[in-house]
């Protein structure tokens, strides 16, 4: 069969990569074409467009990108006519996807969501277009099950998180090992993750750096973005307690003692890591102005969303700086704040569920589709 899928961000680069790999063990005549990145394209298939010409961060990049926007679903729409696929699969990305689900569900293709638009923090009313376009609707957060069902009446698959499949399957990775092989220093690790959006890892760069010479003890590793070159980050190195390693984010995490991330997907990435974290968010002003209006949400990390409360600190805006980043990072390194964190961080894992989103999901679809 023929599967079309869509994923417009570095996270939806990995679940889409694994769902191929399950995908093409359901089905040994799968062929699949896609928009995405590295990973889905290690994976197999045709890669269309790579997501690092779709990521556009906030609403007011958003409105001056417009054009280019548009012209991607102009050549995605033409794309999916000519593959003709039995099934489209969408990847999040809510403001590219809808569209082109909208417009899929009139041409008559059948529409399956996996990982759903976080209509729950805002853009509610989507659920209108959700209830007309798409045929299945696949999430991975606990709530999101009944969120759908009990507040919508609109049936959905809770099938666990992806993440968990993903770092099950990471290899081990040693400190000193890491040490040799990324020329780093004998010293404990502080991983920075300050986003994979050019415009939100230069605001948050310069603050979470801010706070280096502070910590001597330790050093500070940037995770570089698979989807950006290392020209880009040289700006931020310039001092010697400051290292850089692309694309190993998660060997990284497994090797840190702390780490500052950027509000997103890394930070539930960094929990399940079991590493105690700040989470940090900056938006342009006038993105930041539009969103606390539209978003009525307790938190904006997942962690936190996800359990309830707060169990890691969030500096948001103004709150983002140095003095507020050294106090919330000296609490998480050897303040009472670490182990708490770290048996929060176990529960939060149970809730998840168990592994095998992946191949849960894949068989789902392989099946609606054949019917």
């Amino acid at each position: 069969m023929r599967y079309y899928i869509i994923a417009g961000e570095a996270s939806g680069d990995l679940h889409g990569s694994n769902l191929m790999k399950a995908l093409f063990k359901k089905d040994a005549n799968a062929t699949i074409r896609f928009w995405g990145g590295d990973l889905m394209q290690q994976t197999g298939g045709t890669l269309v467009k790579h997501y690092r010409d779709l990521a556009f961060m906030g609403f007011a990049e958003v409105i001056l990108n417009l054009k280019t926007i548009l012209n991607n679903i102009k050549i995605c729409k033409a794309d999916i006519l000519k593959f003709n696929p039995d099934v489209i699969i969408y990847i999040d990305y809510p403001g590219f996807n809808m569209r082109i689900a909208k417009w899929a569900k009139q041409k008559g293709f059948q529409n399956h969501y996996y990982i759903s638009p976080q209509i729950w923090a805002w853009k509610e009313n989507r659920i209108h277009a959700i209830k007309k376009d798409v045929d299945q609707m696949y999430v991975i957060l606990p709530f999101e099950k009944d969120f759908y069902e009990k507040k919508h009446h609109y049936p959905v698959h809770f099938v666990g998180h992806p993440l968990i499949d993903a770092i099950a399957n990471k290899n081990k990775i040693n400190f000193d090992h890491f040490i040799a092989e990324n020329q780093l220093e004998n010293k404990p690790i502080i991983a920075l993750l300050p986003g994979s959006r050019k415009q939100e890892i230069a605001k948050m760069l310069s603050i979470m750096l801010s706070v280096v010479n502070d910590f001597p003890e330790y050093q500070f590793v940037i995770a570089g973005a698979p989807s950006q070159e290392f020209e880009f980050y040289k700006q931020f190195l310039t001092t010697k307690n400051v290292k850089f390693i692309s694309n190993k984010t998660y060997d990284l995490l497994q090797v840190a003692q702390a780490a500052l991330v950027t509000s997103g997907t890394a930070t539930l990435e960094t929990a399940l890591f079991k590493i105690p974290q700040v989470v940090c968010y900056k938006g342009s002003w006038i993105s930041y102005q539009i969103a606390k209006r539209i978003i009525t949400l307790k938190f904006i990390s997942l962690v936190n969303l996800i359990m309830d409360k707060e169990v890691v600190k969030e500096l948001i805006q103004d709150e983002l700086n140095t003095q507020n980043l050294t106090i919330e990072l000296h609490k998480i390194l050897k303040g009472t704040n670490r182990n708490q964190i770290l048996k929060e961080y176990d529960a939060l894992e149970k809730k998840l569920g168990g592994q095998g989103a992946s191949e849960k999901t894949a068989q789902l679809i392989v099946n609606f589709v054949k019917k």
